[in-house]
C-alpha cells in the first residue's frame, strides 16, 4: 500500500500565498523622506536603510544657510511622507517652502532635545538673525548626532510602524558606530599638544566641536555664511594668528577659498587643507558620509597641528 497522501489543501494554499508574497514584500514602495541638507540626509539613510528613499534639498558641497529653494523642491516636499529638518535656525527658508508645497508630511526636527550653545555672531559684529542666537551646527559633536539618530528613528517608526524593527535595528548598529567615532575623535585631539589646539576656519561652524573636544576655532565670519567678513574682522584675525602663533588655516568645502588664502598669506599661517563643516562631499569624495566627514576633518586637524 502506498504511503502517499494528498497534500493538505490548506497547507498548499498557505505555501502558495507565502511564495507569492515574498517578492511582493521586497518590491514594496519605499517611504519617501526629505532631508534639508546632505549631512542630515545621510543620517536618515543610515536609519532608514533599504526601506526609505531619501531626497536631499541642499546638495553635497552646498551651503544650507543661504539656500534658495527651487520650484522642484516644493514638488518634492508635496510627495514626501516625512520631512526632516535640522532646526536651531539653520534653515531660515524651510517654513516658507513647507507652506508653499502644501505638504501634509510630518516635519521632524532632528536636533530636538539638544541643548544649544550660544552663537558667537555678536563677537564678530554680525547679526545674522538665527533664532535666539543659537548655533545650529550641533552635528559637530558626535554625542548630539546620537540624539539626531534617535529622533529620526522614532519619527520613522511613527510614520511607518510596519518597519519599526528595521529602523530600530539600523539605529542600534549606527549608534554603536557613533560611540566608536566619538572615542576616535577624543583620542586624536588629545594627542595634539594643548598649546597648538587652535585653527582658523571660514565661518564659526565648530562651536560644538570646541565644547566637546577642546580644539579652539577662530573664524572671520559668524555662525552663518550669509554676510561677508568685514575688513576689520579679517585684520583682527590676522593679528590674532600672528600674536598667538596659530599654525594653520583651513578651507571649507562650502566657502570661496580666496578669503582664507588671503589670511594665510598675510599672517604666515599654513593652509592645513579642506574641511567639511556644513555639507558632505560628493559620493566619491573624502566626506561622503557623516562618519567619513568627521574622520576627514580630524585627520586634517591633527596632520596640521601635530607638526613641530
Amino acid at each position: 500500500m502506498s504511503s502517499w497522501r494528498p497534500f493538505p489543501r490548506i497547507l498548499l494554499l498557505a505555501l502558495l500565498v507565502l511564495g507569492c508574497g515574498g517578492p511582493a514584500l521586497a518590491d514594496a514602495p519605499k517611504l519617501k523622506a526629505v532631508a534639508t541638507f546632505s549631512i542630515l540626509g545621510d543620517l536618515v539613510a543610515q536609519v532608514g536603510g533599504d526601506r526609505v528613499a531619501v531626497t536631499t534639498l541642499v546638495q553635497p558641497n552646498a551651503d544650507a544657510h543661504g539656500y534658495t529653494p527651487a520650484p522642484s523642491d516644493a514638488r518634492t516636499l508635496a510627495e514626501a511622507r516625512i520631512v526632516v529638518v535640522n532646526g536651531l535656525g539653520l534653515e531660515g527658508w524651510i517654513d516658507r517652502l513647507i507652506k508653499a508645497s502644501g505638504t501634509r508630511a510630518p516635519v521632524v526636527v532632528a536636533s530636538a532635545g539638544i541643548k544649544p550653545i550660544e552663537a558667537s555672531d555678536d563677537d564678530h559684529g554680525h547679526g545674522h538673525g538665527h533664532a535666539h542666537h543659537d548655533d545650529p551646527h550641533a552635528w559637530q559633536n558626535v554625542a548630539n548626532v546620537k540624539r539626531y539618530v534617535t529622533n529620526i528613528r522614532d519619527a520613522l517608526v511613527r510614520v511607518d510602524p510596519d518597519n519599526a524593527s528595521t529602523y530600530a535595528d539600523n539605529a542600534k548598529i549606527y549608534l554603536a558606530t557613533l560611540d566608536s567615532l566619538d572615542a576616535e575623535v577624543r583620542a586624536a585631539i588629545a594627542a595634539i599638544p594643548s598649546a597648538q589646539r587652535r585653527v582658523i576656519t571660514t565661518h564659526d561652524a565648530f562651536g560644538y566641536f570646541t565644547a566637546a573636544y577642546g580644539l579652539s576655532f577662530i573664524a572671520p565670519q559668524g555662525v552663518s555664511t550669509d554676510s561677508e567678513a568685514s575688513p576689520r574682522d579679517v585684520a583682527r584675525i590676522i593679528r590674532q594668528i600672528r600674536q598667538e602663533k596659530v599654525p594653520a588655516v583651513f578651507l571649507e568645502n562650502i566657502a570661496d577659498p580666496r578669503l582664507m588664502q588671503q589670511i594665510a598669506r598675510e599672517s604666515g599661517a599654513a593652509i592645513g587643507g579642506k574641511v567639511f563643516s556644513d555639507a558632505l562631499s560628493g559620493p566619491g569624495g573624502p566626506a561622503a558620509s557623516y562618519v567619513m566627514m568627521m574622520r576627514n576633518n580630524v585627520s586634517a586637524f591633527t596632520a596640521a597641528l601635530r607638526k613641530p
